[in-house]
C-alpha cells in the first residue's frame, strides 16, 4: 500500500564509494473485525452468535479476543510494516440484540449494540497495539465514537468525501480511498474521475496536511475474478498512481487531457506488449473492450 526508500551503503576495501537509491515496499496486512468474518466460524463456530446468526462474531466470548490475538501474534512475524488493519466497517449488530446470551451480556455490562460495537473496536486496537501495531480502522469507527479511538489511529475514508478533512482536524492521520473515485469495483467511474480526485481536498493547514498518509485503490471481489480482474484494475490504478506523487498545482491548472492522457495511454499499451490485459484508458466501462482495431497501433 505505501512505499518507502531507503539508502544502500555500497563498500569495497573499507571505503564508501557510492550510495544507491532502492525502492522497497510495505505491505499493510488487514483483519477485518467484527465484521465481515462470518467464514471464521466454519473453522471456531463459538465464533459466531449463534448457528443461525453468523455475524458479527461473537462479542460476549473471550474466546473471541483470544483467537484475534493468537491470529495476531502470527501474522506479526509475516508483516513488519508500522500499520495494520483492523476493519470495523458495515458492522450490523441485529445478532448481537437478537441471541439471547449475547443480549444477556450486554444488560450485564449495561451496553447498548453500539457500545458493544466500540468495546469490540477498542480492544481489538489494544491487541493490535500490544504487538506494537498501529491500529488502522475503516472510517465507521470514527463517525460512531471519534473521541473513543486510541490516538494513534489511523482513520480509513471511503464511504464519500469530507472524512479526512474532519479526521485530521482532531488529529488523527488518514488514508483517502473515496469509493466515489477509487474503488475499482465500480466500472462507470473513468480515468479522469480516478485523477481528479484530490485527497488532500478541504484540508488548508499545512500541518494537518501531513497527517493525510496517502491513498488507496481498492479493487473488490463482488464482480470480478481472474478473468477480469486485471483489466478491471489497470490503467486506472495509475492514474490513482500519479495522481498521489504529482504535486496538487500540477493537476489543478493544466488540461490532463493533454498532459496525462498521452502518458497513461502509452503505459496501458506498455502493460499490454507484457502480457497485462490493461483495458482502453478512456472506455466508459472499465474493463470493456477497445471500440475498434489498432488502440495501440493509432499512438
Amino acid at each position: 500500500m505505501s512505499t518507502c526508500c531507503q539508502f544502500v551503503k555500497l563498500r569495497q576495501k573499507k571505503r564508501l564509494r557510492r550510495l544507491r537509491f532502492t525502492d522497497c515496499i510495505n505491505v499493510m496486512a488487514e483483519l477485518d473485525v467484527p465484521g465481515h468474518a462470518e467464514s471464521w466460524g466454519a473453522g471456531y463456530p463459538d465464533l459466531w452468535p449463534s448457528s443461525s446468526c453468523r455475524e458479527p462474531l461473537d462479542v460476549s466470548k473471550t474466546f473471541t479476543f483470544d483467537l484475534i490475538a493468537g491470529i495476531l501474534t502470527d501474522v506479526r512475524k509475516i508483516f513488519p510494516f508500522e500499520l495494520f488493519h483492523l476493519g470495523g466497517d458495515e458492522v450490523h449488530t441485529d445478532c448481537w440484540t437478537s441471541t439471547p446470551h449475547v443480549q444477556q451480556w450486554l444488560r450485564d455490562h449495561n451496553m447498548t449494540a453500539k457500545d458493544a460495537y466500540q468495546y469490540f473496536v477498542l480492544r481489538a486496537q489494544q491487541i493490535a497495539i500490544s504487538k506494537n501495531w498501529t491500529p488502522v480502522n475503516w472510517e465507521e469507527t470514527f463517525n460512531a465514537f471519534p473521541t473513543k479511538l486510541n490516538p494513534r489511529t489511523v482513520v480509513h475514508n471511503w464511504l464519500g468525501g469530507g472524512v479526512c478533512p474532519k479526521a485530521v482536524g482532531q488529529g488523527f492521520r488518514c488514508i483517502f480511498s473515496n469509493q466515489g473515485f477509487w474503488y475499482l469495483d465500480h466500472l462507470d467511474v473513468q480515468w479522469d474521475g480516478v485523477y481528479n480526485a484530490e485527497p488532500l481536498e478541504g484540508i488548508s493547514d499545512v500541518s494537518e496536511q501531513q497527517l493525510v498518509l496517502g491513498g488507496e485503490v481498492c479493487m473488490w471481489g463482488e464482480t470480478a475474478d481472474a478473468s477480469v480482474v486485471q483489466q478491471t484494475i489497470w490503467p486506472r490504478a495509475a492514474a490513482a498512481a500519479e495522481r498521489l506523487w504529482s504535486k496538487r498545482e500540477a493537476i489543478s491548472t493544466r488540461n490532463i487531457n493533454i498532459t496525462a492522457l498521452p502518458r497513461l495511454e502509452y503505459f496501458r499499451c506498455l502493460l499490454t506488449r507484457r502480457g497485462v490485459p490493461a483495458a482502453p484508458v478512456t472506455n466508459f466501462y472499465a474493463r470493456s473492450p477497445p471500440r475498434g482495431p489498432g488502440s495501440c497501433y493509432e499512438q
